[in-house]
């Protein structure tokens, strides 16, 4: 998992059939890369987040030929020491 920032949202309204419901956030990382998830948890923008990558993201939804590589699977509240 790795975590990142919430910064952008976007919606699509044409969509390959096997893509699951949930919006679709842009997540920063702290090295500068970018990426869309799916967001099944209605996260907002500024949010920190956790997003699992590949087979786990598709997995996340227990459907088979989910055509997701990123989806977002924790909100974080707060940094602990």
């Amino acid at each position: 998992m790795k975590r990142g920032l919430v910064v952008g949202r976007y919606w699509s309204t044409r969509k390959v059939d096997s893509l699951p419901q949930g919006a679709l956030l842009e997540v920063e990382f702290p090295d500068g890369s970018r990426l869309i998830a799916v967001d099944p948890l209605g996260c907002n923008e500024g949010e920190s987040v956790l997003v699992a990558e590949g087979s786990v993201a598709s997995h996340f939804f227990g459907e088979p030929f989910v055509v997701v590589d990123a989806v977002i699977v924790g909100s974080l509240d707060d940094k602990s020491a």
